[in-house]
């Protein structure tokens, strides 16, 4: 299993994303940069342009017209997927963490930071309305108060959006009326990062509190949970196998203490259904910020602290494997 290495970025990667297809992957960075990727060979297809500071999280929509970052220039911002353009700007006061398209490509959500004595607002936009984004007038926002959300992402048929909060709690908000819908308590540390099936029925939350779980995405019951000793930055449900990969690592101002040895910057790999792991990959010079599955299951990406893109297709024997239960 030779890795692919994606060189683009200069600072340390934040997000990745594979279109629906899986044929382009998109990174972004805490460099203004955000590239896209043949995820096939590695070769990059182009960037797009205009941050000025670092980009927390990207998105493309179902059929990789429209591309979505957030920064923490306090912008979000749409792109033309083909050509790069810049299409539509919308400012904030304060940066966006978290960035997202509804099914349909229609609707946009977005989460801004607390800081600088803003709070923390969810934003929904409707890009069927141009006004909305020429008054940069959201039709729903929502302030989160109590705590900051951290990660988000669509539920099924864009009725809500799934967000993971710094205090470890996970809420759903409604997409029409920025209502919570439901809550869940199931980690004790901030949520870094949440990531959903290939067919939206699951969530998987990945915590600082060591472990990543499993939730029903319409009900948020705790199916299962991974365990392991470290904090985990990013996790990932595989589209084809009862697996689950998980990326982490320690702090990122903790890292010089520790030999790569042991630093232990390894994706680590375990069955969905037994919590069990079974295997893991090394690679990176640090922790692992962002891990994805290609939606066809045959590879997977990891993005981290040492600024590369690593895209690992699985040998073919990873198919095969079973689990002695």
């Amino acid at each position: 299993m030779k890795p692919i290495l994606l060189q683009g970025h200069e600072r340390s990667i934040t997000q990745i994303k594979y279109n629906r297809e899986g044929d382009l992957l998109f990174s972004v960075a805490k460099d203004p940069i955000a590239n896209v990727w043949y995820s096939v060979n590695g070769e990059r297809l182009g960037t797009y342009n205009g941050h000025t500071g670092a980009v927390w999280c990207v998105d493309v929509d179902w059929d990789t017209k429209h591309v979505l970052t957030g920064s923490a220039d306090n912008s979000c911002r749409l792109w033309d997927c083909q050509t790069g353009k810049q299409l539509a700007l919308l400012e904030t006061s304060s940066a966006v963490r978290t960035c997202g398209f509804d099914f349909s490509g229609n609707i946009i959500m977005f989460s801004t930071d607390k800081q600088m004595g803003y709070q923390c607002y969810l934003n929904f936009f409707d890009l069927r309305d141009p006004q909305q984004i020429e008054d940069n007038q959201p039709y729903v926002s929502v302030p989160c108060s109590e705590s900051k959300i951290t990660s988000a992402v669509w539920g099924p048929l864009g009725e809500f959006v799934i967000a993971g909060h710094e205090n470890g709690e996970i809420n759903q908000f409604s997409a029409k009326s920025g209502e919570v819908l439901k809550k869940a308590k199931e980690h004790t540390k901030q949520i870094n990062d949440i990531q959903s099936s290939v067919d939206l029925t699951m969530v998987i939350s990945a915590s600082k509190d060591c472990t990543a779980k499993m939730l029903d995405s319409s009900t948020l019951e705790h199916i299962k949970t991974f365990k392991t000793e470290r904090p985990v930055n990013s996790a990932a449900i595989s589209p084809i196998m009862d697996h689950v990969v998980m990326g982490g690592g320690q702090e990122a101002m903790e890292v010089t203490t520790t030999s790569t040895r042991i630093g232990k910057f390894e994706a680590r790999f375990f069955h969905a259904a037994y919590e069990e792991e079974f295997g893991r990959v090394k690679g990176h010079f640090g922790p692992i910020n962002c891990v994805a599955f290609h939606p066809d299951g045959k590879s997977y990406s990891s993005g981290g602290e040492d600024g590369y893109v690593r895209i690992h297709y699985f040998d073919p024997h990873y198919f095969d494997f079973e689990l002695e239960a």
